[in-house]
Parts: C-alpha cells; structure tokens; sequence
C-alpha cells in the first residue's frame, strides 16, 4: 500500500470514530457509555497519524524509493489493512444498527447471581423491577414477595418460537457488542409487537413451577404493554433512566 493511500485510511477510520462518538451518539450502539471518552482520544490518534503520513510523505526526499530493497517494496502495510475502510465508511454514510432481536437470539444467556436475602419490596404498584431482579424474586425468593405483584419492566421484544408467548430481552454488554449476554423474560397475555421495538411491559408473574425454586418460570402475564424510545443505558438491565432517552407513547394494548 503506498504511503498516500495508507494517510488516506488512517484518515477515513479517525473520522467514522470520531464522527461517531463526538458529533452523534451512534457509539452508543456498540459500546457502553463508558468508552466515549477512549473512543474520542482513539479519533484524535488516527486522525494524528493521518497527518504525520501525509507530511512524511510530502517531506521532500521522502518517496515510496525509500521503502525499496532490490525491486521489493517494504514500504506498504498488509493488505488486509483495507477492511478497516469498510467499518469507516459504514459509520460516516450508513451506521449499521443496533443489538436487536437476533443478537438477543443468538447471545449467551447471562447467569443469574444467587442471592440468599431478599429486602422487602417497596409498596409502589406497579412495581419498576429489572428483568434480572425479577428473575432473581422468582426463582430464589423463598418468601414469594413476587406472588401476585404488579411489576413493571422494560426491554426489547424478541421471538420465543415455541412455547407461546415472547420474550422481554436486555442485552448486556461489558465492553463492546462482542461480549453481548442477555436476560430473558418470557411474556405471556398480549400479541408482541414488531421484533426489536422497545417496550414497558406491566403484569404479574406467570404461575408455573414452584415460586422461590428454579422450577418457577421467569415469566409474566401482561395486561399492559406501551412501545417506549430506546433508553440511554439500553445495554445494561438498570432501570431505564428517568427523562433520559424514554420517551413513551401514548400507545397501550390491553
């Protein structure tokens, strides 16, 4: 690869980084929040390499003869090199979506913490409850807390194929889409929208099994179901954040 070409790339990836993750929010698509700031300084680098390429190469008595040994020229990188200029071109002319259902179908399952004690849960009706903490109070919580409580959480429809229903799905990453894990509702009692859409799902758990045991179905019989914007935090399973990023419809279905 000749040396304009390689200013070229290194050029193109630092500004799909940096276009990205300083001009729009579509980093938030790959990775957690935490890594603006890495992502940002990682633009600024490539953007900086670019330029020392391109001043090398303008530098007079700088040209590709120097990089020559006997006809062969040693002065490119591999050409494998090229396949970054696809995710570069991808994030500055047509950014690929994010996580959705079909990585949510095809991600590890992540395993739920074992918790021997359990406080007692606030009086709030319907309750807000993460999918895992809801999982937890049902498959772990010998005093069924859970039994009979209207509960409220929020997630992404994903097909449950068979067994009826659908699933309420978080998908949790620790660094970036690679690490994706999820955890999975099951939600019984009303037609599931579209794959992918997010929603806030209000019902009570799905009888099954034995309350407070593994034998107990993570599941739940909605009576409400509201389409709601992606949160900010969507690649956790915290409770979305409040005025950040959910902004709800005024859609329901009973």
């Amino acid at each position: 690869m000749k040396r304009p070409l390689t200013a070229i790339l290194l050029a193109l990836t630092g500004a799909g980084v940096l276009y990205a993750s300083l001009l729009t929010d579509l980093y938030l698509r790959y990775v957690r929040p935490g890594m603006h700031l890495m992502l940002v300084a990682s633009g600024v680098v490539l953007l900086a390499l670019a330029a020392a390429e391109a001043w090398s190469w303008r530098t007079p008595g700088a040209d590709d003869s120097d990089g020559e040994d006997h006809g062969h020229d040693h002065s490119g990188v591999p050409r494998a090199a090229w396949l970054l200029l696809l995710p570069a071109l991808s994030l500055l002319l047509h950014a690929p979506p994010a996580l959705g259902a079909y990585t949510a179908s095809h991600a590890a399952a992540k395993e739920v913490t074992r918790q021997s004690h359990f406080d007692p849960l606030p009086a709030t009706s319907p309750l807000p409850i993460t999918l895992t903490d809801f999982t937890q109070r049902v498959q772990q919580d010998r005093t069924q807390a859970i039994k009979g409580r209207t509960v409220r959480m929020t997630g992404i429809v994903t097909p449950a194929g068979k067994g009826g229903g659908w699933y309420l799905t978080r998908i949790i990453i620790s660094c970036c889409a690679a690490d994706a894990q999820t955890v999975k509702v099951r939600v019984y009692g009303t037609q599931a929208p579209a794959a992918d859409t997010w929603v806030t799902v209000t019902g009570t758990w799905h009888p099954g099994g034995t309350l407070g045991t593994n034998t107990a179905p993570a599941a739940l019989d909605a009576r409400t179901l509201k389409k709601v914007q992606r949160p900010l935090n969507g690649y956790t399973d915290d409770l979305p954040l409040p005025g950040m990023g959910l902004g709800e419809s005024s859609r329901w279905w009973n």
